[in-house]
């Protein structure tokens, strides 16, 4: 309880410099998940540096409001020149929702480090096939009629939104790449998908958390304005230059969740 009454004076009680910090990675993670997701990999790490008395909901809680910011202003920027499937969109959206606050309701009586050991081998996986399918994304790959893909497309919003509520960074990159391989979406569509029903996931996620009180208000706000800019830029660039940009993008993001999970792991045993 101490914690929570003293948070609200958090940004006060810190230096120039942290919050210098704090904004540049709520920039950084706002370009990257703009482009591809997977901002949660430097917003949550350096949260966890910064606060490390913080107790994860009340972390995830905050995180997810700046994030919410962030894909929605790149959610809207993807809708002005992306032509969505509605119908399918709200299936995917539907399932997401659904999913990612039952994840959000069971994250604190389970240990989500169990899970990183599988994780990481799908990381593995997802990062080979990707370096050895050069053309993976950068057009259209499948032409899947719409029942099939609200079938698929439900599958991914389970699975995908289950683990944004439950743990949540790379959520994003796990969406494009479940619209790409599976759906056979390219890249920057896969990526504007992603944000709308991201966005989805995180209002679901939050009602769970708000209603707990697993909040920082004021830095929420802080995080929330640069992650806003960082998404503004990174949407933009990600539509004027196009898949390649993204499939870039999405492979370093990738590459950065294996060392992370990797890390972690090895960090338990030794």
């Amino acid at each position: 309880m101490d914690f929570e009454i003293n948070s609200y004076n958090i940004l006060s009680n810190y230096n120039t410099f942290l919050l210098l910090g704090l904004a540049l990675t709520a920039f950084i993670s706002g370009f990257i998940d703009a482009v591809v997701g997977g901002g949660g990999l430097i917003q949550i790490p350096y949260l966890l540096i910064s606060f490390p008395k913080m107790p994860l909901p009340i972390m995830f809680g905050t995180n997810k409001i700046a994030a919410l910011a962030g894909t929605s202003i790149a959610a809207f920027k993807y809708a002005k020149k992306i032509t969505f499937n509605y119908k399918l969109l709200f299936v995917i959206a539907l399932s997401c929702f659904i999913s990612s606050y039952l994840g959000a309701k069971i994250v604190s009586h389970i240990d989500s480090t169990l899970l990183k050991p599988l994780i990481l081998v799908i990381l593995i996986v997802i990062a080979i096939y990707t370096f050895l399918k050069k053309n993976l994304g950068l057009v259209e790959s499948k032409n899947l009629s719409i029942n099939k893909q609200m079938l698929y497309g439900s599958g991914i919003g389970l699975v995908v939104g289950f683990y944004d509520g439950f743990f949540g960074p790379g959520t994003g990159s796990f969406f494009v790449l479940g619209f790409v391989v599976i759906l056979g979406f390219e890249f920057v569509k896969a990526s504007a998908y992603s944000k709308i029903v991201n966005c989805v996931t995180n209002i679901s996620a939050l009602t769970v958390f708000i209603k707990q009180g697993n909040y920082i208000l004021p830095l929420a706000i802080l995080l929330a304005v640069f992650n806003i800019t960082g998404s503004f830029i990174g949407s933009s660039l990600a539509l004027k230059i196009g898949n390649g940009f993204v499939r870039f993008f999405f492979l370093i993001i990738v590459s950065i969740m294996i060392l992370k999970y990797g890390y972690d792991i090895v960090s338990v045993y030794f």
